[in-house]
């Protein structure tokens, strides 16, 4: 469970916040001065500290800089009732997540929140190895190897991509992240960041996916206060925060037209007028731009820019899917595996034979994300000191079940009778629908058009029943 420590001299605030954040799963603490902040965090660790401005014995920018100079591996949120834009890039310069004006909203607060602690885990080094391991176990463990907390791996796709990322990122090269969804492409472009000249800068992260027209322009460059109906406040856009570090644009792919040509405009001057306002503030940005979409593709079709593809393209990275990474899948399982331990105040050891074979058999359509999450929930439901089959997801244990049956019975001499080739057909339909459907059984009675009663004998017939 996430710890965080709430500094705030307004009891009530304090008290708000910290119902509605453990509500949301996260242990809270509260000081209303910033003396008491630093004996709880002399006392133990914190993975963030929410911090007002304003404080009866001194002011966020002086909690800030002691947090960052005793505790460097927790973050820090910086939340006043009114808004300076020079007092907020300064902030950030120091070394803050983010700096949030009053009225707080639920919603929002919670969002950056956990970007700020994802942020900060990024930052940090990873636990130690445990000792009691199998030999294998070991192996995969020491096969990885950490560019600051880039976790990779020695398989020819994992080398090559390492070494694309030691090339690039200690040059100013705007670079374009290709590949599937869930293969890790964040994670790289903070790899490039922590490796590059800019790596004591902001490295803010921009989710386009979800960004609609509307609010893109105030998302990407800020707006004034007043500047249209709903501006309570002035905000600062993703690039002023990014100023001299990184941008990092997920899934570029989905922005509209419009709103291309506004991010050809910046990209080229290197200068942005927050909307409202007619003031030009200097850029100094790297850009990292990501896609699951082929941009060339796009550009054929008209959804994107050429102008601005060749403005991003100065360098590009292909991420290959887990599927095409051997071995390292277990170096992401045991990276994932610290992770959910801490989380969890867990002290799971390992997997166990069975869920090491499972995990290198398994295709992972949604790769590392989905490894993570396999991981995460895995250990939640063990007890004991290794992962079991058992905690694993249903699709996942049958896969690698079905896979082992149809590579014995291949090497099966068949009868070649009639009945018996009726069989084998249908086992075939079965075993492809269920591979297709990632073994969701519902879905696959009902393209084999038969119901889920049937499914399940047909398949405990086959020897591939859970």
């Amino acid at each position: 469970m996430r710890k965080i420590l709430i500094v705030d001299d307004e009891v009530n605030i304090g008290v708000l916040l910290s119902k509605f954040l453990t509500r949301n799963s996260f242990s809270v603490s509260t000081a209303t001065s910033g003396v008491a902040a630093m004996d709880y965090l002399a006392k133990e660790a914190y993975d963030l500290v929410l911090c007002d401005y304003r404080l009866d014995d001194t002011d966020g920018r002086e909690m800030l800089i002691k947090i960052k100079e005793s505790y460097p591996s927790t973050g820090v949120i910086i939340i006043t009732g009114y808004s300076d834009i020079k007092l907020a890039v300064e902030l950030i310069k120091l070394g803050a997540y983010d700096y949030i004006t009053k009225p707080l909203y639920p919603d929002e607060i919670l969002n950056t929140i956990n970007k700020a602690i994802e942020t900060q885990i990024a930052l940090n080094t990873n636990q130690s190895e445990t000792s009691s391991e199998t030999a294998k176990q070991k192996t995969a463990k020491q096969a990885y190897k950490q560019v600051d907390n880039f976790v990779a791996g020695q398989s020819p796709a994992s080398k090559e991509l390492l070494k694309q990322i030691q090339l690039v990122a200690p040059t100013s090269y705007s670079v374009i992240l290709t590949g599937e969804s869930g293969t890790g492409k964040e994670s790289v472009a903070k790899a490039i960041h922590l490796n590059s000249p800019r790596k004591d800068r902001p490295f803010v992260a921009m989710d386009c996916g979800s960004l609609t027209k509307e609010l893109a322009g105030s998302e990407f460059f800020g707006h004034e206060k007043g500047s249209f109906t709903g501006a309570l406040y002035t905000k600062i856009g993703h690039f002023e925060m990014a100023n001299g570090g990184t941008l990092f644009l997920d899934e570029v792919g989905n922005l509209s037209y419009d709103i291309q040509a506004a991010l050809l405009r910046t990209v080229q001057e290197r200068k942005i007028k927050r909307i409202g306002s007619t003031k030009e503030i200097d850029l100094d940005v790297r850009i990292i731009v990501a896609t699951n979409e082929n941009l060339s593709n796009a550009i054929q079709k008209g959804k994107f820019r050429e102008d601005l593809y060749h403005r991003f393209n100065e360098f590009s990275i292909g991420l290959p899917p887990l599927s095409q990474r051997g071995d390292d899948i277990m170096v992401f399982a045991y990276t994932f595996l610290d992770v959910a331990n801490q989380e969890l105040s867990r002290n799971v050891q390992g997997f166990s034979e069975e869920v090491v074979d499972c995990f290198l058999t398994y295709n992972w359509p949604g790769n590392v994300r989905e490894l993570k999450n396999v991981v995460r929930r895995a250990t939640l439901l063990t007890e004991s000191q290794e992962i079991q089959l058992k905690a694993l997801p249903l699709e996942i244990s049958t896969y690698a079940k079905a896979s082992a049956i149809e590579s014995s019975i291949s090497r099966i001499e068949k009868p070649r009778d009639l009945k018996n080739a009726a069989l084998e057909a249908e086992y075939d339909a079965i075993l492809k629908v269920l591979r297709e459907v990632n073994f969701n059984k519902t879905k696959a009675a009902k393209i084999l058009n038969i119901d889920r009663k049937t499914l399940y004998n047909k398949m405990r017939a086959i020897n591939l029943d859970t």
